[in-house]
């Protein structure tokens, strides 16, 4: 099974075998110990599944765990946790969390409820971003809380933006992958762009490379 997986953890000794049972299932792994440092790399990447403590140096996961539902409702979360009482569960699990994890726990056991996870998205047709939905199956969208017609290359360009919400998409991919070539006349892009954007999507230009939303 593809996908990535961060994780929020100072101690790294469990972090360090959570990576290798991941890895070892085929999974991208990328660790970090400070809240700073993991919400900061959410801005160039996003994960699928993010591990995340509660009880950590400069914070607390649960204040990644509201940032990533707020900003990237998409990412899967899994709490990991010595604390193990039910009113901390409900919490974790109120405030948006997927599921939850006491500590210590198995490596085997969290593997495959990250896996479980994946499946989960894997299953999932409708895409939510910034205010916007999109059903991959009946290209059905709603931009603020409003339904927005679109016509086939709208479609293929918002669902390529949102499937890769977080990145950085050049002009030339996004050419490839919505009309089929990666070079020559760019301006076909950019109104489909601004269409989208009159729409109410918003979607971001950066200057000399292409967009992102």
């Amino acid at each position: 099974m593809n996908g990535t997986v961060f994780i929020l953890e100072d101690d790294t000794s469990i972090s360090g075998l959570v990576k290798v049972a991941l890895e070892m299932n085929g999974l991208r792994f990328k660790a970090f110990t400070t809240v700073d440092s993991f919400i900061r790399e959410l801005s160039s990447e996003r994960p699928d599944v993010a591990l995340l403590d509660i009880m950590l140096p400069d914070g607390s996961g649960l204040d990644a765990l509201a940032f990533i539902k707020e900003k990237y409702p998409d990412v899967s979360c899994i709490m990991l946790s010595a604390l193990s009482k039910e009113e901390d569960k409900v919490n974790g699990l109120n405030m948006g969390a997927d599921d939850y994890v006491s500590k210590p726990f198995s490596v085997l056991e969290l593997t495959a409820r990250v896996n479980a996870r994946l499946r989960d998205k894997q299953k999932k047709t409708v895409l939510s971003v910034a205010g916007v939905t999109l059903d991959t199956e009946t290209m059905q969208c709603r931009a603020n809380g409003k339904d927005v017609t679109l016509n086939r290359k709208e479609y293929e360009l918002l669902n390529c933006l949102m499937t890769n919400a977080g990145k950085v998409l050049p002009r030339e991919k996004l050419l490839t992958e919505v009309w089929g070539y990666d070079t020559g006349e760019t301006r076909t892009l950019d109104n489909h762009v601004a269409r989208l954007r009159k729409l109410g999507v918003k979607i971001e230009t950066v200057f000399g490379v292409g967009y992102k939303i």
